[in-house]
C-alpha cells in the first residue's frame, strides 16, 4: 500500500506541478485552419479557382496553398500556431496580400471572413519543398534506423528489416538480440504489447516493413524506461501520416517461399487524424530435416537415443492496426491506438527412432513416430493517451492506459510405435496487461529539463495444460492423463517511478542523468482441474516480491561533426510464466523440461564509450563496453531415468537456473559510405565475450570447455547502387557466431540476398526482384551439449532459397495547382510528408 501511495503522490505532483492557464502558443504542435470566402469587388460574385497561398510572414516561398470552390470558400487545414502571409491570386485580377494572418495555440482556426479582389492578372510560381533523412542517425540516447528510406524490402516484414539494423542479430528462429543479449524489450510505437510478451518471433513476422517508419535501437536506456530488457531496447515506429487529406499505399510480394501484403490509409483534417493499416503473409510449406543423437552414461545405463525426422510447417499472420486521434487546442490533445493480430502456424512430420544398448546390442529397438500440431495467437492492444501542454514550450504531462489481450492455443499429437506413450496435448494460454502511467516534462531552464513519472502493470496469465493417453496409429481412445495435465494462474505487478534530469553544459556538453524505482510482485497458484481432486503430479504456490533500483547516466561531448558518449545503465530480466511455472512437460519424453519458481530476475550493469563522426556522406560508429551479468538465466539438462507402463525411459530434463555471473567486454563499429553519389556501402560489425563464473551449485552440470572465455560475433554488410533511370539494386548478408552457454553452443546462423527494384509514376509505384541464398537451398543448424553423464547432439537442415517478385503503389499527395495555368505542377509540400507514402524498408526478403 505505501509503494502505491508513493506512485500516486509522483502521478498528482506531475499533474500539478506549476500548472498555468493556457495563453500562448509556446511552440505547441497544434494544427489549425485559416479559412474565408473571396468575392469580385464589383459583381460581388463569388471567385471560383483562385489560388489561395500561404507564407510564413516575411518568407518568399508559399509553405500551402488550396483554390476556392464554387462559392469562393477556401480552407487550409493543417496550420501550425503563428504568424502568416496570405496572398489571393487569379488571372485577370492583381494579386492580394494579407499579411499578418495568426493563428495561436488557444485560438488555432482564424477565419479571415469576405476577401475583396479587384480585377488584374498574376500567377503563382510553381514551388517544391523537398526534405531528406539519413538512412542511420545516433542521437544522445539511441541509434536511429530510418527503415523507410531502405527502398528494396517491399513485401518482406518486421523480422527483415532486424537484420538490416546496426547492432541487432535475429536467429533462425527469429529470435532478436542487441548485441547478442536475446534479453531484449520490444516495443511497438513506444509501448509494450501483450502479443509480443507471448511469442515475439511469431508477432515480427506479421508485421509488414512497409508499415514500419524507424526503428530504435536503445543500448543504454535512461531510467525513463522499463528497468526490463537486459540487452536494451527496441522501438519499432510505425508510420503515420501528418498532411492534410486522404492517402495510402498498397505493397506486398509473392515468392517461392513467403507471400505479403500490406494496405494502409491515411486520413489527416485540420486537428483530427485518422489511419488504418492491414497487413500479413502467408508461407509455403516449408520441410526440414533433424538429426537428434543423445549418449546418456551414467550409473547403470549406457544408452543411446538416436532421431531421424522431418517436419513440414505452413505459417500465417495478419496484423492491423486503428489509430485516431484530435487535437481540441493548442494544449490538449487525446490519441487512442487499436491493435489486432492473429496467426499461427501448423507443423506435420515423424520419422525413425532407435534406442541403442551400448553394452548389450540385443536390448537394441527400432520403432516409428509421427507428430503433428496446430499453434495459434490472436489478440490486442488498446491504448489512450491523454496529453496537456503548459503555456512554457516543452512543458507538457501525458497520461497513458492501455489493455493488452493475448491468447495463445497449441494442440499436439504425437504417436509412437513402441516405448514412448502417444499422446495428444492441448495448452490454452490466456494473458491480460493493464498498464497506467503518467509522464510528466518540465523545462526548468533552457540548460536543465527535468522529466518524472510513475507506472504501473498488471498482468494476468492463465494457462491450461490437457494431455491425453491415446492409441497407436490413430491417437483413438483418449483418456485424460492426470499425471501430466496442469491449470496454473499466474500474477505478476509492477509498480514504477522515475525521474531524469537533461543537462545543457557549456563547451557543447550535455548530460542525461536518471534514477528508477521498480517493485515487483509475482505469485503462481496451480489449481486441481478434475473433479475427483486427482492430480499425480502436485504443484505447489509460489510468491516472491523484489526491488529493484535502476541508476542511468550519459555524458555527450559534441566536437564539430564528431559526438563522443560516455553511459553507464542497469536492466533486469525478469523471468517469464513458461520459466517459472514447476509443471513437469513430458510432450517429449527423452528431451523434457521443467519451470523454477525460485528464479530470480538477471541483473546487468553496462558501460559504454561511443564515438560517432560525419565526414561529408558518410558516417562511422565505433563502441566499446563492458557488461556484467548477475544471476545469469539458463536452462541445466541433466539426465533422467522414468518408468513409463511397462518400459523404462532414459532421457535428459531441462531446468532453467540462476546459474552463473558473467563477465562480458565487446567492441561493436557501424559504418556507412559514400565512395560516390549512386552508391552506399555500410557494414556493421560487433565482437563480444562469453566469461561465466558458474555458482558452486551447478559445477558439477557444467561442460568444462564451455567455461573458457569465448569470443563471439554479429556481422552485417550491405551495399545499394541507384542506377539511371530509377532502378535501384542492393545486395546484403549477415552472419551470427554460434552462442554459448555453461553446457554447450546453439546455431550459428547467416544469409545473403540481392534485390533488385524499378520505381515508375514519379516513384510512387515500383516493381522489384529479390532472391535469398539463391545458390543454396538449405542451411545446416547445429546445436551441441554435454555434462557429465550425457551429450546431446541436434542437426536440422532448413529450406531458405527464395525468388520473389515485390510490388508498392502510393497515392495522396497533398499538391495545389491553378487550373488556370495548365503547365504548372503545384506546390508539393514533401517537408510535411513524414511516411506513409513512401516505400518502407528492410531486408530484400519480400515474396519468398
Amino acid at each position: 500500500m505505501k509503494r502505491i501511495f508513493l506512485l500516486l503522490i509522483v502521478i498528482c505532483t506531475a499533474v500539478l506541478a506549476k500548472a498555468q492557464i493556457p495563453g500562448g502558443g509556446g511552440g505547441s504542435s497544434i494544427v489549425g485552419k485559416i479559412s474565408g470566402t473571396v468575392i469580385d469587388s464589383l459583381t460581388k460574385k463569388p471567385v471560383d479557382y483562385a489560388t489561395i497561398s500561404l507564407f510564413k510572414s516575411g518568407a518568399k516561398s508559399p509553405v500551402n496553398g488550396v483554390l476556392t470552390d464554387e462559392k469562393g470558400n477556401f480552407k487550409i487545414d493543417n496550420v501550425r500556431a503563428g504568424k502568416y502571409k496570405i496572398t489571393i491570386s487569379f488571372i485577370g485580377y492583381p494579386t492580394k496580400t494579407f499579411d499578418p494572418v495568426e493563428t495561436t495555440a488557444a485560438k488555432p482556426d482564424n477565419n479571415m471572413g469576405t476577401l475583396v479582389l479587384a480585377p488584374s492578372a498574376k500567377a503563382l510560381k510553381e514551388v517544391q519543398i523537398v526534405g531528406q533523412q539519413a538512412l542511420v542517425e545516433n542521437r544522445i540516447d539511441k541509434i536511429v534506423y530510418n527503415a523507410e528510406k531502405d527502398l528494396t524490402a517491399a513485401g518482406g516484414n518486421a523480422t527483415d528489416v532486424l537484420q538490416k539494423v546496426p547492432l541487432v542479430s535475429v536467429d533462425m528462429n527469429g529470435n532478436v538480440a542487441i548485441r547478442g543479449d536475446q534479453n531484449v524489450r520490444v516495443l511497438i510505437n513506444g509501448k509494450p504489447s501483450g502479443a509480443t510478451s507471448a511469442s515475439l518471433s511469431d508477432v515480427l513476422k506479421t508485421i509488414p516493413a512497409d508499415q514500419i517508419k524507424n526503428i530504435e535501437v536503445i543500448t543504454s536506456p535512461s531510467a525513463k524506461y522499463d528497468a526490463e530488457g537486459s540487452g536494451g531496447i527496441i522501438n519499432i515506429i510505425t508510420k503515420t501520416k501528418n498532411a492534410s487529406g486522404i492517402s495510402g499505399s498498397v505493397s506486398g510480394g509473392v515468392g517461392t517461399r513467403q507471400n505479403n501484403g500490406n494496405v494502409n490509409l491515411n486520413y489527416n483534417k485540420n486537428r483530427f487524424n485518422f489511419s488504418a493499416n492491414l497487413g500479413g503473409n502467408l508461407t509455403w510449406p516449408q520441410t526440414s530435416t533433424t538429426l537428434f543423437d543423445q549418449t546418456i552414461q551414467t550409473g547403470a545405463v549406457n544408452q543411446r537415443n538416436v532421431n531421424n525426422t522431418s517436419n513440414e510447417i505452413k505459417r500465417h499472420g495478419a496484423r492491423g492496426t486503428l489509430t485516431a486521434g484530435y487535437e481540441f487546442n493548442g494544449f490538449n490533445s487525446i490519441n487512442s491506438t487499436l491493435a489486432l493480430n492473429d496467426g499461427g502456424f501448423n507443423a506435420n512430420g515423424g520419422g525413425t527412432y532407435s534406442i541403442k544398448d551400448l553394452i548389450d546390442s540385443t536390448k537394441n529397438l527400432n520403432y516409428i513416430g509421427k507428430t503433428g500440431s496446430k499453434n495459434k495467437f490472436s489478440g490486442f492492444d488498446w491504448n489512450v493517451d491523454y496529453t496537456h501542454k503548459f503555456k512554457k514550450e516543452g512543458h507538457e504531462i501525458t497520461v497513458s492506459g492501455q489493455w493488452s489481450h493475448s491468447i495463445i492455443k497449441t494442440d499436439y499429437t504425437s504417436l509412437f510405435s513402441a516405448r514412448q506413450p502417444s499422446q495428444k496435448g492441448d495448452n490454452n494460454g490466456k494473458n491480460n496487461e493493464y498498464t497506467a502511467q503518467a509522464d510528466y516534462t518540465l523545462p526548468i531552464s533552457k540548460t536543465l529539463k527535468l522529466e518524472a513519472g510513475g507506472k504501473t502493470i498488471q498482468r494476468r496469465i492463465n494457462s491450461v495444460y490437457n494431455i491425453y493417453s491415446v492409441d497407436y496409429p490413430n491417437g483413438d481412445n483418449p483418456i485424460l492423463d492426470t499425471e501430466n495435465s496442469n491449470l496454473y494462474n499466474y500474477n505478476q505487478n509492477v509498480y514504477a517511478g522515475y525521474s531524469v534530469f537533461t543537462i545543457t553544459l557549456p563547451k557543447s556538453y550535455s548530460l542525461l542523468a536518471g534514477f528508477r524505482y521498480e517493485n515487483t510482485r509475482i505469485k503462481g497458484d496451480p489449481e486441481t482441474p478434475f473433479a475427483s481432486g486427482e492430480n499425480q503430479q502436485v504443484l505447489s504456490p509460489f510468491s516472491a516480491s523484489y526491488n529493484t533500483y535502476v541508476p542511468s547516466l550519459t555524458l555527450q561531448k559534441v566536437f564539430g561533426a564528431n559526438t563522443l558518449k560516455l553511459s553507464y545503465s542497469k536492466r533486469i530480466q525478469r523471468p517469464s510464466l513458461q520459466v517459472l511455472n514447476p509443471f513437469i512437460n513430458r510432450s517429449s519424453i527423452q528431451a523434457q523440461s521443467v519451470g523454477n519458481p525460485n528464479l530470480a530476475p538477471e541483473v546487468s550493469q553496462t558501460v559504454e564509450l561511443n564515438y560517432n563522426t560525419y565526414i561529408k556522406s558518410s558516417v562511422i560508429n565505433f563502441s566499446v563496453y563492458y557488461k556484467r551479468t548477475n544471476d545469469l538465466i539458463e536452462g541445466i539438462a541433466r539426465p533422467i531415468t522414468e518408468i513409463v507402463g511397462d518400459s523404462t525411459v532414459n532421457g535428459t530434463r531441462t531446468e532453467q537456473n540462476n546459474v552463473a555471473r558473467n563477465n562480458s567486454v565487446g567492441a561493436s563499429f557501424f559504418g556507412s559510405i559514400t565512395p560516390f553519389k549512386a552508391l552506399t556501402i555500410r557494414a556493421n560489425i560487433n565482437l563480444f565475450t562469453y566469461n561465466p563464473t558458474v555458482y558452486a551449485q551447478y559445477a558439477g552440470f557444467v561442460n568444462q570447455d564451455a567455461l573458457k572465455t569465448r569470443l563471439m560475433s554479429t556481422m552485417f554488410g550491405s551495399a545499394q547502387l541507384t542506377l539511371p533511370k530509377n532502378f535501384i539494386v542492393e545486395a546484403f548478408g549477415f552472419t551470427n557466431s554460434a552462442r554459448r552457454t555453461i553446457q554447450g553452443t546453439s546455431p550459428a546462423f547467416g544469409i545473403y540476398a540481392f534485390g533488385i527494384k524499378k520505381q515508375f509514376m514519379d516513384k510512387k509505384a515500383s516493381i522489384g526482384f529479390n532472391t535469398v541464398q539463391p545458390f543454396a537451398v538449405n542451411k545446416s543448424f547445429n546445436q551441441n551439449i554435454s555434462s557429465p553423464g550425457f551429450t546431446q547432439v541436434s542437426s536440422t537442415q532448413f529450406p531458405f532459397q527464395s525468388f520473389g517478385i515485390t510490388f508498392s503503389y502510393s497515392f495522396g499527395k497533398i499538391s495545389f495547382s491553378n487550373p488556370q495555368q495548365k503547365k504548372k505542377k503545384g506546390v508539393n509540400n514533401d517537408d510535411q510528408i513524414q511516411g506513409g507514402d513512401q516505400t518502407g524498408g528492410g531486408a530484400p526478403a519480400g515474396g519468398r
